[in-house]
């Protein structure tokens, strides 16, 4: 009895099996559910990947892109989703930290319960409020037709990359002790969840798009920084 032929959508060639000879991409590509979320998020603390700077450049020069090919199935070369976000939601916080308590050391600016609370409980934050934000970006989007794991896995790539870009804009305070830096975060992070979602939701309305990322992004962030400004009160 011989195999059944198949054709990978990835490469068009054709081949048996599980896996295209070519690409190494699964002929059969199954949609993303939350269960497999759940079991991803699992799988991050007993392996990493490697393709961690590939996901990274992917993030910079094609964002949208990048979320969409992996939802279509073109996963085996990226760094999974919440590994993805652990890691830069980690280093985030040991570098906030770091910055935070350098300026409030040597600057006599900013405040000390802002740095200790990126070093005990933002990363916790973080992920405690991502069910929110993926909530959001599928309710603004739910007439794309993508699931509530699909648009997880678009925030947790998109929150990845934000969590790097904040870092890089709080090195700024070295510079400026005394800078408030949420105005300059808001502007940038609106611009490039703009282009995500372009990139991602591309077969719909481009202004409605970005009007919806603009409400969606808006809500998060102010949400998020009221969130963040209560804990470290209380902390």
């Amino acid at each position: 009895m011989t195999n059944e032929i198949s054709q990978c959508r990835f490469c068009d060639s054709y081949g048996s099996g599980k896996f295209c000879n070519c690409c190494g991409q699964s002929f059969v590509v199954k949609r993303l559910t939350l269960k497999g979320i759940i079991h991803e998020a699992t799988h991050f603390f007993t392996h990493l990947d490697s393709g961690f700077p590939y996901t990274l450049k992917r993030l910079v020069v094609a964002p949208g892109k990048m979320q969409r090919s992996y939802i279509d199935g073109d996963r085996s070369k990226y760094q999974k989703p919440f590994s993805m976000f652990f890691l830069c939601a980690t280093f985030a916080a040991l570098a906030l930290y770091w910055i935070n308590s350098s300026v409030v050391k040597y600057f006599n600016a900013g405040e000390a319960q802002e740095a200790a609370f990126f070093h005990q409980y933002w990363v916790i934050m973080q992920v405690c409020m991502l069910p929110l934000h993926a909530l959001l970006a599928f309710l603004f989007f739910r007439s794309a037709r993508f699931n509530y794991a699909e648009a997880m896995v678009l925030q947790l790539y998109q929150f990845s990359f934000l969590f790097l870009l904040l870092t890089a804009i709080h090195l700024l305070k070295f510079i400026f002790p005394h800078i408030e830096t949420r105005y300059i975060e808001l502007p940038l992070i609106i611009a490039y969840c703009i282009l995500t979602n372009l990139n991602f939701f591309k077969e719909g309305s481009k202004s409605i798009i970005i009007l919806k990322t603009i409400f969606n992004i808006g809500l998060s962030f102010f949400f998020s920084s009221f969130v963040q400004d209560l804990l470290v009160k209380i902390f």
